[in-house]
């Protein structure tokens, strides 16, 4: 009896000391961890890319684990956001085929299979798509991007869920509801895969926190992209924040340009005014001084530290209203490089950077292109000024902005951006037609930064760009 208890008491001992050095290996891990990833700060931001990650589309399996092999090679472009679309389990009721067709009007079994749903339609705040993998690779897809410098953040839908979200069986006091009763999709929209959220009911601010907060502890997200923010109470905003940010400072970005927002709860919004107007500069039906307007009213409607992205494409503009070469023609290249040079963060959409000219289907498997060519070495090239210039810091201590008056403004866009001792001029011709003109009262030994030639400007000297053709220089 005694040869057998101490039997007992040597296994437990060793069981023990086994448990004690597990324990001591995970603090090990997480101390390295912590240790190595740098949490978000704003002054990070300040020459920053950011990348809207189109996983279903980005390849051709459509899963964390394709797209996080090349994050390494997204860092060459300057990116230092990574944007996930929703990651989330997609409703399969009232899943919407194409325009007004929903996939349970499609008799033929094999061809219902096709549609994947709308991202936006989310049946569960706190899992992933499977189709995409598992929240394992989500957390090596997080890792991956912390290790290469970068931070993540998720798209997150509050204003509306799925119609098989958990919610609507357990909580259907969460959602708006008709006279009769019904829960209803938003109004005004044809958004009919979509249940609408009540904010009037303030269970729904902490449940909706609650998810949120899921992601930013247990799986160490840097923020959110949050989908029609303008729709939500900007009280809803303010509060989730407040209580988010409890546990460490997050980057939120608004899919709306309403000032509002920016006051307490958002970092950056979309800049949807500016990039209409890009489109109706690029097709010759603006003239280049609505821009100058433009701007003006800008630095009157936002705070100095507010932040605008700037893009000519992204993943709604993409489906819906066509491709870059689609909607800019022959001015596709200089609002490329127009995005970069103006104030705010650039944003890359998936396949943007391989020169993309299709529309993606939006409810459908789809695919980017993967061959690098001129539009990848473009935006190395931008990135890399992007990076390395103080001059065109975007965030909330950004560079100066001068426009530069010449005498042919209503086709020529030239400005001046400073920070310091570091100035990079930007001119650009937005017109069909060459152009020769004069920039008044500029002097300066210059490097053309897309060629590294070097040029001197003197005042009164004329200077001739071709249709759509831009120069981009360092000022000495």
């Amino acid at each position: 009896m005694k040869k057998i208890s101490f039997l007992f008491a040597v296994m437990v001992l060793l069981v023990s000391c086994k448990e004690a050095l597990k324990d001591h290996d995970e603090q090990e891990a997480t101390t390295t961890v912590e240790s190595s990833f740098k949490p978000y700060n704003h002054s990070e931001l300040e020459n920053a890319i950011i990348y809207e990650a189109n996983i279903r589309q980005y390849s051709d399996a459509g899963t964390f684990n394709e797209f996080t092999k090349d994050i390494p090679e997204l860092k060459k472009l300057g990116v230092k956001v990574i944007w996930l679309m929703p990651v989330f389990p997609i409703s399969e009721k009232n899943r919407k085929a194409k325009g007004d067709l929903m996939v349970h009007d499609i008799e033929d079994p094999k061809e219902r299979e096709k549609y994947l749903g709308s991202y936006y339609s989310i049946a569960d705040y706190e899992k992933v798509n499977p189709e995409f993998g598992t929240k394992g690779d989500l957390d090596k897809l997080i890792e991956t991007a912390h290790d290469n410098g970068m931070y993540v953040i998720l798209d997150w839908v509050a204003n509306h869920t799925g119609w098989d979200n958990w919610w609507i069986d357990k909580h259907p006091e969460y959602y708006t509801q008709n006279e009769n009763g019904e829960i209803i999709h938003p109004a005004g929209t044809d958004w009919t895969d979509t249940a609408d959220l009540n904010y009037e009911n303030k269970d729904v601010w902490k449940a909706m926190t609650a998810s949120m907060k899921y992601w930013v502890e247990n799986h160490n997200i840097d923020g959110f992209r949050c989908d029609v923010a303008h729709e939500v109470p900007i009280e809803f905003w303010n509060y989730a924040v407040k209580e988010l940010e409890q546990d460490k400072e997050l980057f939120m970005l608004a899919e709306s340009e309403k000032k509002d927002l920016f006051y307490e709860a958002f970092d950056m919004g979309y800049n949807w005014e500016g990039h209409h107007l890009m489109n109706e500069l690029a097709q010759g039906k603006k003239p280049v001084t609505e821009w100058d307007e433009y701007m003006k009213r800008n630095q009157q409607n936002y705070q100095a530290d507010d932040i605008l992205m700037n893009f000519i494409t992204n993943h709604d503009e993409n489906s819906w209203n066509g491709t870059v070469k689609e909607r800019m023609g022959d001015a596709s290249e200089l609002m490329l490089s127009f995005q970069y040079m103006i104030p705010g963060m650039p944003l890359i959409y998936s396949g943007q950077e391989y020169g993309m000219d299709h529309r993606l289907k939006f409810f459908e498997k789809d695919m980017i292109p993967k061959e690098k060519g001129n539009v990848w070495e473009m935006m190395e090239k931008l990135g890399d000024l992007k990076q390395n210039h103080p001059a065109l810091k975007g965030g909330k201590e950004a560079a100066s902005y001068e426009r530069l008056t010449t005498t042919a403004d209503d086709q020529i866009y030239a400005i001046k951006r400073s920070k310091g001792d570091d100035h990079i001029i930007y001119m650009a011709n937005l017109s069909d037609d060459s152009i020769v003109f004069k920039v008044n009262d500029l002097n300066a030994t210059a490097t053309n930064l897309m060629n590294k030639d070097q040029m001197s400007i003197s005042k009164g000297q004329e200077i001739t760009l071709h249709p759509y053709e831009y120069l981009l220089l360092d000022v000495k």
